[in-house]
């Protein structure tokens, strides 16, 4: 082993079979029968050696990349090699909304101007309103005959109309509109 890389964890090359029983052979373990898959590494830095179903080579597996054709054709999904050799990376985690808003304050300058400007008056009502998001206000199941807003506007006395929402503050605008950007326009980690 003269200084050179065998196996390149950034993107993995799919090794001959004959390579991989060389380096069980290094290692000083039998190669005969074949073994399904064979690990390396620990923590960041693991990658698993997987037989293919012809049984001619071994795809390298990461927990970020794969050799096999499968992984090339999905890029940024995880290929079956991924998922059983690295289930701890599958599961994913929430993001709380101070996350969000930090990653929305980050990405702000990326922005159009005019969508600055929206957020920043977004924040600015918000910054004026009680800080209450739900307002604590008892629930009226029926308007009282005396006070009927749309008492004059309703065109026939059968069919009212009674608003039971609350109007949603800046803060409730804020987040849904950055909550809809997400949506349209997700960031990829590269």
């Amino acid at each position: 082993m003269s200084g050179k890389t065998i196996i390149n964890i950034e993107k993995p090359v799919t090794q001959t079979t004959q390579a991989v029983c060389a380096l069980l052979a290094w290692k000083g373990r039998s190669s005969n029968p074949l073994p399904e898959y064979v690990e390396m590494g620990e923590g960041d830095s693991r990658l698993v050696l997987v037989l293919s179903n012809k049984r001619d080579a071994y795809y390298t597996t990461t927990a970020r990349e794969c050799s096999c054709p499968a992984h090339n054709w999905h890029p940024g999904g995880r290929c079956k090699h991924q998922r059983k050799y690295f289930p701890e990376a599958a599961t994913t985690t929430r993001q709380s909304m101070a996350a969000t808003l930090e990653q929305a304050e980050a990405n702000l300058s990326k922005m159009p101007y005019q969508y600055q400007r929206m957020v920043k008056a977004a924040r600015e009502a918000a910054e004026a309103e009680p800080s209450d998001i739900i307002p604590h206000k008892p629930f009226k199941p029926f308007i009282e005959d005396e006070e009927r807003p749309f008492a004059k506007a309703a065109a026939s006395p059968s069919f009212e109309m009674v608003d039971c929402l609350p109007d949603p503050t800046a803060r409730d605008v804020a987040y849904h509109s950055i909550k809809a950007d997400r949506e349209m326009w997700p960031m990829v980690e590269a």
